[in-house]
């Protein structure tokens, strides 16, 4: 049999609330028409994100599958990620050929990223309501991911933020790399991101895109049961520090 069609494996993380899985249907619904299209959700205990996607009517439901990890969310994009390569390539063989496959991290905070040999490009979302300082606190995610996408930015005049300051500040955090103010409500903005992906699609066929690491997260803490927790690194060696 001959092997199925490469899709464009586009990685988008973020806080936890930020608006990943609106942010896939987002995309779904602006490329849907144009791109076949499939969806992994990845979340420690349940499949709540690809229910959302499936019940939204994005895509037909069997084109989009969860990844339950049962631990550190992390993980699954980054140290260990046998269980989404798997998904991807179920998907590609099943739906030859994807043009594009979309692989929504678990939310947990400002660490989040993918390894290269997951993904060919990474979103990193924020969103107003997490206040306007964020994007110029910087991160591994927030400076150095493919895409930064400033979400609900209908919110702005609820929560007291300036966008364009916002903005501003993400791009210089960035070194200039691309930022997206979005809103599903707004169509230009909508436009904008669609253009992107487009563009990403278009350099990945010509083989013009090579992915790139962000580099590793930083150490973050995890609760466990007794309460006591510890600090999780993603260095090379794995080991967590209590």
């Amino acid at each position: 049999m001959p092997e199925p069609a490469r899709s464009l494996r586009l990685g988008i993380a973020g806080p936890v609330g930020v608006g990943k899985s609106s942010l896939v249907a987002t995309i779904c619904r602006a490329l849907a028409g144009e791109l076949q299209i499939g969806v992994i959700t990845n979340d420690i205990y349940t499949d709540e994100d690809a229910r959302f996607l499936r019940s939204a009517g994005v895509l037909a439901p069997e084109r989009i599958r969860a990844v339950e990890t049962g631990a550190c969310p992390h993980t699954a994009i980054r140290d260990d990620v046998t269980a989404n390569l798997l998904a991807v390539e179920d998907l590609e063989r099943d739906f030859d050929p994807l043009d594009l496959v979309l692989i929504e991290s678990g939310g947990d905070n400002l660490t989040a990223t993918f390894s290269p040999a997951l993904i060919d490009a990474q979103l990193f979302v924020l969103d107003v309501a997490g206040g306007g300082d964020v994007a110029r606190k910087g991160g591994p995610g927030i400076g150095r991911a493919d895409l930064l996408v400033v979400n609900k930015t209908d919110l702005a005049p609820y929560v007291g933020v300036d966008v364009e300051q916002m903005v501003a500040d993400a791009l210089a955090a960035r070194e200039g790399r691309a930022v997206v103010a979005l809103s599903r409500t707004d169509e230009a903005s909508i436009a904008q991101l669609k253009s992107w992906v487009l563009g990403m699609l278009e350099a990945h066929r010509a083989g013009t895109h090579t992915p790139q690491d962000p580099g590793p997260m930083a150490p973050h803490f995890h609760a466990d049961e007794d309460g006591a927790g510890y600090i999780h690194t993603h260095d090379h060696d794995h080991e967590h520090t209590h």
